[in-house]
């Protein structure tokens, strides 16, 4: 990646050569082709329309006349210029300055007549109007994946009678026979082993189920994993790391295309089906994107802006969490904390609506059958005490430790993947690690159900009616140990209750193995599911050892006078509410966000401290180990160029000691303003792939003019020989607003001032890198020129500066794939 010249990674069109990176490009897990065709148009298909109206003025100056008839790109935009090649940054000054001339256009028009004004209010409402179908066609989808998630994980087990489109819990819904004790157990669903053997009792019963799981499990994983390669490679993961490099202003072509949207939507419900230990909230929001992407077509305004189309992909990441969790308003807050680079106020109404929109959608659904957004919908009532809150911290600091033990195994676990020949057969590694996930999981229940069927088990408050072994407690030999509200006093452990935490510890180890190997697998998988169970297990373990420590000593001076014989002290449900916020939280660095998400799942408001000291504990217990989360960290092993806002640069250097070209690389690849020929600018472009060139008054004066985009650059003279007459290699190139002095028999010049941009950011030689980052950071730039007393020395591009970052931090500044 090293090359000579002003930037070692400026790479725009992609011109294969022998140091420049692979044709192949492992993206996300998924190894694609440079020269593949995108399966929906680019990010970026509109016209070169950036300077329309508040920029007319400057056209004419530019314009000038002659005896030929010129062809300017300010007059006649040519399709192409303006737009952005695959896997490049946006440039986001740009973006913003063509949709303040398109706004201002467009409000001068609206003056003059009934029909401009009607368009001037529609496109105010288009930006509503497309949230509204984010939302509504987000929220369907979602109900979808949620309804045939459930049936198809109920398949595994057996089949129900009447229709076989109904799951478990719906088939014995209208059945008259189920009991408290057996309620998932009625005529009308038969297990595998009663269909097959005709008994449901007996080891060779137990062995036709065992078979059966394992069977569906690996159909379901072979499917997914086999769409997921044939059709869309990007569907894979979980897509909140290319979502946050996206919103960054990255351009990854197809990411978010249709048949991207199609593939994740039937295999995120395939996968999550097989049992293996991943979740559909994260997918979930790659989904939401690609439904904001695809309708973002219908609207000029976004189809043809980039910087405006990301504003849309931040309330769609919204949505993607809102649909997840039930939980519209941390969708909100996960985007801005979590997931978006450029959020303003505008975003934030337009997010919070689409999210509304969302759940709306979902709710109306009732994809769960119980009238609530979620799977786990839980109420405590009991209150907690101060003195929990010790083993609430105790809960976010293992969840910090198990976020910074999970992030370490993981990539190394990933980078295991893209550098061995293990990467080369991923059909084979997600069979094998399903067929593993299903042997072990079938024999113990809590490892057999879904990841939310654990979470809503493990979240259960115990009631009177409750048959769950997690209630095993032995019962109250008079009627005044039961507490108020149905709820029951706190009571010794019985057989049931030591079994289920025997089976629950043993379900905690294999959690956590299994989870380390299973995220970033070619299949859709989320991390919130997984993670939060591991933090559930853990606090339910902690509760239960709590409460039996406060039946058994309710006279020590720490349970003395809050916590009295026959009372209802401690709430195990709520620890394990706490633990899953706690490890969640360590996995991700979420903590304002992920408090309002665990809120709002469980409508306790009360809970809110004790859920803002685990998750902050968790925090600050992983951020002594390393300040990444799990998605930055995946950024970082794909090489995407992103700036991590919250990473802090605390290195002297100036920008004379990170710009290109070093000392001893050749000079600085330029064009001068009005003495380079159509041909020597070719021959220039073709011997080098840099992405854009500064322009300069003369080779000796070094004076900066301004800077073109290699992109529009080639467009506009391919355009010019084909339709100006007279333009040949020998016609001066000129960036000009008036053209030199020629011999009257010289060709027509190519005037290329309107592809040039005026006022390129630039940086003083001794500018120190620490402001220099934030300038990047904050504007959004792809490049920055560095000059001396007005004399262009050198550039300065985001790969550099990511490049220098990781030397300073002792990594592989190698590790930077693109621009």
């Amino acid at each position: 990646m090293e090359n000579p010249g002003y930037s070692s990674g400026f790479d725009g069109l992609h011109h294969p050569s022998d140091d420049d990176d692979d044709e192949m490009v492992d993206i996300a897990g998924a190894t694609l082709d440079f020269s593949a065709t995108d399966d929906v148009p680019p990010l970026s298909s509109g016209g070169y329309d950036e300077y329309s109206a508040g920029s007319s003025s400057r056209a004419a100056g530019m314009n000038g006349s002659g005896p030929t008839k010129l062809v300017d790109p300010l007059e006649d935009p040519l399709p192409g210029v303006g737009t952005y090649e695959d896997f490049n940054t946006i440039d986001w000054v740009r973006e913003k300055s063509k949709d303040r001339d398109r706004h201002r256009e467009i409000t001068n028009k609206s003056r003059e007549s009934t029909v401009a004004l009607l368009h001037s209010v529609s496109d105010a409402f288009s930006g509503w109007l497309l949230m509204l179908l984010v939302g509504l066609m987000a929220g369907a989808l979602a109900g979808g994946i949620d309804i045939a998630a459930h049936w198809m994980t109920d398949l595994k087990e057996g089949v129900c009678l009447i229709g076989f489109w109904f799951n478990h819990e719906h088939c014995c819904w209208t059945s008259n026979e189920t009991t408290f004790q057996e309620r998932d157990r009625c005529p009308q669903w038969k297990s595998w082993a009663e269909l097959i053997a005709g008994t449901a009792q007996g080891p060779f019963a137990y062995i036709v189920n065992y078979l059966m799981y394992i069977f569906w499990a690996l159909l379901f994983s072979f499917l997914a994993v086999t769409l997921v390669r044939a059709f869309a490679p990007y569907a894979c993961g979980s897509g909140i790391p290319e979502i946050k490099t996206i919103l960054s202003g990255f351009i990854i072509r197809g990411y978010l295309g249709k048949w991207t949207l199609i593939i994740k939507t039937i295999t995120l419900v395939l996968a999550v089906s097989s049992g293996l230990s991943l979740g559909k909230e994260g997918p979930l929001v790659h989904v939401a994107c690609c439904c904001a992407n695809i309708l973002c077509h219908l609207f000029t305004k976004y189809r043809k802006n980039e910087a405006k189309r990301r504003e849309v992909l931040s309330a769609a990441a919204a949505v993607g969490v809102s649909v997840a969790f039930g939980a519209p308003i941390g969708g909100v807050l996960f985007s801005l904390e979590e997931v978006s680079y450029y959020f303003p106020l505008k975003t934030l109404w337009r997010s919070f609506f689409a999210a509304l929109v969302a759940a709306f959608t979902l709710r109306s659904i009732n994809p769960f059958g119980n009238s609530r957004l979620v799977l786990f919908y839980v109420e405590f009532h009991a209150p907690w005490h101060l003195v929990e809150l010790a083993p609430f911290i105790l809960l976010g600091i293992f969840g910090g430790l198990w976020g910074t033990l999970f992030i370490k195994a993981n990539i190394a676990w990933c980078r295991t993947r893209k550098t061995t020949r293990l990467g080369h057969y991923p059909v084979i590694e997600v069979l094998l690690v399903t067929a593993v996930t299903a042997l072990l999981a079938f024999p113990n229940s809590y490892t057999r159900m879904s990841g939310a069927e654990l979470i809503s088990e493990l979240f259960n408050d115990c009631s009177l009616l409750d048959s769950s072994q997690l209630c095993g407690y032995k019962q109250p030999v008079n009627t005044s140990e039961t507490g108020v509200d149905n709820s029951l006093a706190d009571r010794p452990a019985g057989p049931g209750l030591c079994t289920a935490l025997w089976q629950l510890a043993l379900a905690l180890i294999f959690k956590i193995l299994i989870t380390v190997i299973t995220f970033g697998m070619k299949v859709p998988s989320g991390l919130f599911i997984p993670s939060m169970a591991v933090g559930a297990i853990a606090g339910r373990l902690l509760g239960v050892g709590m409460e039996q420590l406060a039946y058994y000593n309710h006279d020590w001076l720490l349970f003395r006078g809050w916590c009295s014989p026959g009372a209802d002290c401690i709430t195990p449900g709520l620890y394990a509410m706490v633990g899953a916020a706690a490890c969640l939280g360590g996995v991700t660095r979420m903590t304002v966000s992920l408090v309002v998400i665990m809120f709002e799942l469980t409508g306790g408001l009360e809970y809110i401290v004790p859920l803002m000291a685990a998750t902050m504990t968790s925090k600050w217990v992983a951020d002594a180990f390393g300040r990444e989360g799990i998605y930055e960290a995946h950024i970082r092993l794909n090489g995407y160029p992103f700036l991590e806002p919250k990473e802090e640069f605390e290195h002297s250097s100036l920008a004379v000691d990170v710009m290109r070209p070093r000392r001893g690389d050749p000079a600085l690849a330029v064009l001068t303003q009005d003495s380079m020929t159509v041909g020597e600018v070719e021959t220039l472009v073709e011997s080098t792939h840099y992405s854009g060139f500064p322009v300069v008054i003369s080779q000796e004066s070094q004076r900066l003019v301004g800077f073109v985009l290699r992109r529009d650059l080639l467009i506009s003279i391919d355009n010019a020989r084909k339709r100006q007459d007279g333009i040949v290699s020998a016609s001066l190139v000129v960036f000009t607003e008036h053209c030199p002095a020629q011999p009257p028999e010289a060709p027509p010049p190519l005037r290329l001032r309107g592809i040039m941009d005026l006022s390129p950011f630039t940086v003083t030689d001794h500018t120190p890198m620490d402001i220099t980052v934030d300038i990047f950071r904050k504007l959004g730039l792809r490049q920055c020129l560095v000059t001396h007393n007005g004399r262009l020395l050198g550039i300065i591009t985001k790969k550099d500066i990511l490049k220098h970052m990781a030397q300073i931090s002792n990594r592989d500044p190698d590790s930077i794939l693109f621009n």
